[in-house]
């Protein structure tokens, strides 16, 4: 099975620049007019800024299990992008919320040490 999400975003150009600062790299591929990230063997996270997409636009809710969440927040911090604090669940997983520019929410899950 492959999951394709899609973050429904006011400025396809504008996006692409903050997604590629939250990913650490450019977009995979440009798709006509979507920009895809590959997040995992079989899953993308895809931007897209058509017209039949506006009233979805800041609506998005995606949480992304990470190995290096403090790496991800420097490179974050680094480029002037905030975050909400840091969660530590009782299970050790430790969980922040990143919200794009549109108030899309990116979230970041890290397991915890092994």
């Amino acid at each position: 099975m492959d999951l394709y999400s899609v973050v429904c975003v006011r400025d396809r150009d504008a996006a692409a620049r903050w997604f590629g600062v939250f990913f650490g790299r450019p977009p995979d591929e440009v798709i006509g007019e979507e920009y895809p990230w590959q997040v995992g063997e079989n899953a993308w996270v895809v931007i897209d800024d058509r017209e039949m997409r506006t009233e979805r636009v800041g609506g998005a809710m995606i949480t992304l299990g990470v190995p290096d969440l403090d790496d991800i927040l420097a490179r974050l911090a680094a480029h002037g992008i905030r975050h909400e604090p840091v969660e530590t669940y009782g299970n050790g997983v430790r969980h922040v919320v990143v919200l794009d520019p549109d108030g899309n929410s990116l979230a970041l899950a890290e397991p915890p040490a092994q």
